[in-house]
């Protein structure tokens, strides 16, 4: 990822369980504001979501795309934009650097090039709006016990 904007936060759960939440794509809807359909279209050997397709609806946005997902480890995943409507470009990820048995720093990482028009200033911010969304609901999903 070239020049993208990045935000983290500390979430009081195990890295186990926050990429728990994170790899649970059909409950997107449930907790993130934008998702409004998640499928699962592709696994890896391992069970996990390869390729996910999401319906997004962002007020003056909306979108369905589909997403290419590859974990490294047991605490990051990151994506890359398979084909969208309105974006020619999205990559993102979640980094998970765990603090003792219930204790987790989660860093979103996100770089979105739009196919319309957009200045560079106007584009971080909103891609700083969609990280602090993200971040701030899955802390209130995990942390609930969801």
């Amino acid at each position: 990822m070239a020049e993208f904007t990045s935000s983290s936060i500390t979430i009081e759960a195990a890295a186990a369980d926050v990429m728990a939440v994170i790899a649970d794509f059909a409950r997107y809807p449930d907790w993130t504001g934008e998702v409004k359909e998640a499928e699962v279209l592709k696994t890896d050997g391992q069970g996990r979501a390869e390729q996910v397709r999401l319906v997004m609806d962002a007020g003056a946005i909306k979108d369905d795309q589909t997403l290419g997902y590859t974990w490294t480890g047991a605490n990051e995943v990151s994506w890359t934009l398979v084909k969208s409507q309105m974006l020619r470009s999205l990559d993102g990820s979640y980094i998970l650097k765990p603090s003792g048995d219930s204790v987790t720093e989660v860093t979103y990482q996100l770089t979105v090039d739009v196919k319309i028009p957009m200045l560079g200033m106007i584009k971080r911010k909103a891609e700083k709006v969609i990280i602090d969304r993200a971040l701030a609901g899955l802390k209130k999903r995990v942390e609930s016990g969801a």
